[in-house]
């Protein structure tokens, strides 16, 4: 596992200029960690070296190797924000699994969104969102990598909390999560074997982040 002390280790974040991935790279340079920041346009760029990270301009819907070398792990926040779910959301994140193998790396978590399990029974307005992260989270776990695949309900922009509920029963629509605490619930899954192989819901809630994902290995 990746040791998130270490900062001789590091993490590609997928995604970091969106709204999520900003809260994971600045989280992750904050541990002092390896941070490379990948964005897909040059003017992101400086941004993102303003937080600590090296950044690094990739597109997903084009080739990615280049983004990967050099990582122990990756963490895919990015999102189409519903303009090419099929080709961000779903051909993206495989393109970055096939490169995540190719170059030897072992660890990837993965944002996915509640509801991907089943994605028929979502809105129409969803559906083919949902879809697409099925058909990459199916990719992942079929992949060889030590995955972990959070699937968080409706985010929102409210300060995170830092606590949250975990499971893996809960349906869209059940409650929703501000950004901030999905982005620590991303970083923490790093470094913990006993979440390699495992896809969770998330929810605000009662328990603490660390017992929270603690429990998950209890069941």
């Amino acid at each position: 596992m990746v040791d998130t002390t270490d900062s001789n280790a590091t993490v590609l974040v997928a995604g970091s200029h969106g709204q999520v991935g900003q809260h994971v790279t600045t989280e992750l340079v904050a541990s002092d960690h390896g941070v490379r920041a990948m964005v897909r346009a040059d003017d992101q760029v400086e941004e993102m070296e303003a937080t600590g990270a090296e950044a690094v301009v990739a597109d997903l819907t084009d080739a990615v190797d280049h983004a990967v070398e050099g990582c122990d792990a990756v963490v895919f926040a990015a999102g189409s924000g519903g303009e090419d779910v099929y080709g961000v959301d779903r051909d993206g994140a495989i393109r970055l699994i096939d490169a995540t193998v190719e170059a030897g790396i072992d660890r990837f978590v993965m944002l996915s969104s509640m509801g991907a399990d089943d994605p028929e029974s979502g809105p129409d307005p969803l559906r083919d969102y949902l879809i697409a992260k099925a058909e990459a989270d199916a990719y992942l776990r079929e992949s060889s990598l030590a995955h972990t695949i959070v699937r968080p309900g409706e985010l929102t922009n409210e300060p995170g909390t830092g606590e949250v509920r975990v499971g893996t029963d809960f349906e869209l629509g059940d409650g929703d999560i501000p950004r901030e605490d999905v982005a620590t619930v991303l970083v923490a899954a790093l470094d913990r074997s006993s979440l390699v192989g495992e896809t969770f819901e998330l929810l605000a809630g009662e328990d603490p982040i660390d017992d929270a994902l603690a429990s998950m290995a209890s069941e």
